[in-house]
């Protein structure tokens, strides 16, 4: 699977998978306030902040791209002053608390911060800051330090730093897993170390545990407290974290294929040498035991570029795997057999809580079952450039800079169902993995960086500091 990592000898040194990405998105950013009373269209979005540069590529989920030129940007976008303010987010009470769009809570965040205008918004300086929870943790880390929060609450719990690596090694993810903290940690480039090292620690304390060798790309795809399993540069290997011994191994095939993760299996990609894809290798998170799927006539078409587990009317789940290619999108069972396939479409969006792919077709983006392929709902494209996220049928959009706010947009119902509090210069942390960022799985909840308080920038050509960052949790789904 993908992930943002940094590459060594430029300002904020990111690089994107190749086998995701071919060439870096770019692409203005534009920076459109609070909507105005009474603006509509017949999406329901006139007026609303929109992600300029969205990418329609073929080789992966278009919203990926977006989320990769969100990051991308921080490379070379062109710092424009924020209007310095200060807006507190009021927090919700009682019974408001299990509404879509309550900010459950803000709390402080160390480090600094600046309040870049447009798609950015709050972002640490000089390294790039990532984030993950589960329903306990919430984490962020940046450079070598990471800390973390009570998710019911926001209460910090511990701050430490990474140490006992090679000076100038740098957090490139973080992710939560059961009572852990996985923290994937790049060293410096030329100094004979590993690619990657992925660091362990306990969710609760911040106490180290163990240190695992990893794929620049890989990484921790499950752990608890006594099992860490790791996508190597060749294997997948589960260890044991009292020892550090391996307990399985599965070998991944051709180096650098393309991996996914749904419930607690492992789908890797097997590249066949006229093109497309030979077989996909589905491995056990837990046990180790593997299988091995092909399709019935050919080859799977395209690259492997989504998993959902969908949930039917009747009988057990069934999973769908995605490939999308020149020739558009087309689904396949685990029984390699063809389940439907969209010509000229692209994947833009998966909503694994109500089993629905979103795809972009021509200019309107279908949101279609995913195990069937009948189309259940139709916006124009131009909504797809606003959105982040997707769970239970509402979308998760920012406004952005000083009126910013989280607002959820029902893709079924074609309006704006909820919108929060102000949340200026709001930030979504980007995991191209899918297993850390902002909101993952079946959560309902958002963390985001915000400004509250705005300084004065040192030059004109700089962003103003931000001189009290906060995290703010977002609930995006009614409880």
């Amino acid at each position: 699977m993908a992930e943002l990592v940094r590459s060594r000898g430029s300002g904020c040194r990111h690089g994107v998978h190749p086998a995701i990405f071919t060439s870096p998105a770019t692409g203005a950013v534009g920076t459109v306030g609070r909507r105005s009373p009474g603006s509509a269209s017949k999406d329901g979005l006139s007026g609303r902040g929109r992600k300029a540069g969205v990418v329609k590529a073929w080789r992966g989920p278009a919203v990926w791209a977006r989320l990769a030129l969100l990051v991308a940007v921080l490379l070379a976008a062109v710092v424009i002053p924020g209007r310095a303010t200060s807006q507190q987010a009021p927090h919700c009470v009682g019974l408001r608390c299990t509404a879509a769009g309550s900010v459950l809570w803000t709390t402080p965040l160390p480090g600094s911060w600046i309040a870049q205008s447009g798609v950015l918004g709050t972002v640490t300086e000089p390294d790039t800051a990532y984030a993950a929870a589960d329903g306990v943790v919430a984490v962020v880390g940046s450079g070598s330090a990471i800390t973390g929060f009570a998710v019911s609450t926001g209460k910090a719990l511990w701050h430490v730093s990474i140490t006992d690596l090679l000076p100038g090694s740098i957090i490139v993810s973080v992710r939560v897993f059961g009572g852990v903290v996985a923290v994937g940690v790049q060293p410096p480039a030329g100094k004979g170390g590993p690619a990657r090292d992925e660091v362990i620690l306990a969710a609760a304390t911040g106490r180290k545990i163990r240190v695992y060798q990893a794929a620049p790309y890989g990484g921790a795809v499950l752990a608890d407290g006594a099992t860490t399993v790791i996508v190597g540069n060749a294997a997948v290997t589960a260890y044991a974290n009292s020892t550090g011994h391996v307990l399985w191994q599965r070998a991944l095939g051709a180096a650098g294929a393309t991996w996914r993760t749904a419930g607690k299996y492992l789908y890797t990609a097997q590249p066949a040498r006229t093109g497309g894809v030979a077989a996909v290798r589905r491995i056990s998170l837990t046990t180790g035991a593997e299988v091995i799927v092909r399709p019935r006539l050919g080859t799977f078409a395209g690259t492997l570029t989504d998993v959902i587990d969908s949930v039917q009317p009747s009988g057990p789940p069934a999973t769908v795997l995605f490939f999308s290619g020149p020739n558009g999108v087309a689904a396949y069972g685990l029984d390699g057999s063809l389940r439907w396939h969209k010509e000229a479409a692209a994947v833009e969006l998966a909503d694994i809580v109500q089993s629905v792919v979103y795809l972009a077709e021509g200019q309107r983006m279908i949101g279609v079952d995913a195990f069937s392929g009948v189309a259940i709902s139709s916006v124009a494209i131009s909504v797809a450039g606003s959105l982040y996220w997707i769970s239970g049928g509402v979308a998760l959009g920012l406004d952005q800079n000083a009126l910013g706010e989280a607002w959820g947009y029902s893709l079924a119902a074609r309006r704006v169902a909820w919108t929060s509090v102000a949340l200026p210069w709001p930030h979504f942390f980007a995991d191209m993995s899918g297993l850390g960022g902002s909101t993952r799985g079946r959560s309902d909840v958002a963390l985001l960086a915000v400004c509250a308080l705005t300084g004065t920038a040192t030059t004109a050509a700089a962003a103003p500091q931000c001189k009290r960052p906060e995290l703010a949790a977002v609930l995006i789904r009614s409880r």
